[in-house]
């Protein structure tokens, strides 16, 4: 399998002695996962034509930062943003002697109760966790700044939300980070987006807005939170790259893959005879309805993005990387 796209090469960033070195790191650090696989992916080629030339470009915006920096990973629902956070912090963690940590803005969704209360007061599809609005963006704000501002003995407490249960764990098992970092990602399918205008908001863009929000409360309320704390927490950002996917249909198609794959962890529980009845499995109606909470900024961000970006890599349906453009 040969890669669609390659980096670009006015924007190499290191020798081919230097690629060389960083590929077989890299290679090295992935080899039990590649054996069990026992497919060809095209891995290797992915990671030199790809992968290790991205992170020696991240690796020196960071040496010319000369201190943390904040690198924000925006995708629709199934993009494969934590597949690319993975093989970035493998990158830049085995290729180029980096410290990474990283975290979603899923990890920072609002408590059950608290959506709950929003639900109450403002309007009842803030229930549903996605929309900016839904998230404790001080929160974030809190971690982003502990870690670019950490010495070597500062704790960071990073929060883990359960979609399973759609609930956010109690604090006695939030991660820890240790000390500095040298990049913090931060993913996120809205991180980066901006606020529409008021005349965007008008015209509902589907089933969903049409039902249960036709006078506009909750998208305008959302869209109101992107112009305060979320752009306060975005201000952070010192790169944003985008996985930009071909339509919002792929969106649903991709989306769906991930709820089999609950299913299966859901199949795998019971099989083990562990407690599951605290999974939440959707069917295609519930998928449909969950994505239509999440289109209009999708749609939004579609169009505004990629020329916002410093980073954009473009998929095709088979969700591979089909163009890369860097507007930095």
């Amino acid at each position: 399998m040969s890669v669609l796209a390659k980096w670009p090469s006015t924007h190499i960033c290191l020798t081919e002695q230097e690629r060389k070195i960083a590929v077989d790191a890299v290679e090295a650090a992935f080899a039990s996962a590649l054996e069990n696989l026992q497919v060809d992916i095209g891995f290797k080629e992915m990671v030199e034509q790809i992968y290790v030339p991205m992170g020696a470009w991240i690796a020196q915006c960071q040496a010319q930062k000369q201190q943390p920096l904040v690198l924000g990973i925006n995708g629709a629902q199934g993009a494969g943003k934590s597949t690319l956070f993975n093989l970035l912090e493998a990158t830049l963690t085995e290729g180029f002697g980096l410290r990474v940590v990283g975290f979603s803005i899923d990890d920072l969704y609002k408590t059950r109760a608290k959506r709950s209360e929003l639900a109450d007061k403002v309007h009842p599809l803030l229930l549903t966790r996605g929309v900016p609005g839904t998230h404790d963006i001080d929160l974030g704000i809190e971690i982003i700044d502990s870690l670019i501002h950490a010495n070597e003995q500062t704790v960071t407490s990073i929060p883990i939300f359960d979609k399973s249960i759609d609930d956010r764990c109690p604090e006695h098992t939030w991660q820890e980070w240790i000390g500095r970092a040298d990049v913090i990602v931060f993913e996120g399918w809205c991180v980066g987006a901006v606020p529409q205008s008021e005349s965007d908001l008008s015209e509902p863009v589907n089933e969903l807005e049409r039902k249960e929000d036709p006078e506009g409360i909750w998208r305008r309320y959302a869209n109101e939170q992107l112009k305060g704390q979320y752009a306060e927490l975005f201000s952070r950002l010192d790169l944003l790259l985008m996985l930009k996917v071909p339509s919002m249909q792929a969106v649903f198609e991709w989306r769906s893959l991930q709820e089999k794959k609950l299913a299966e962890r859901m199949k795998y529980i019971h099989d083990t005879k562990q407690p599951s009845d605290h999974l939440r499995i959707m069917n295609e109606q519930q998928i449909i309805r969950f994505i239509q909470h999440y289109e209009r900024l999708t749609r939004a961000m579609l169009e505004q993005m990629p020329g916002q970006a410093d980073l954009v890599l473009r998929l095709n349906d088979n969700h591979k990387i089909e163009e890369i453009i860097i507007n930095r």
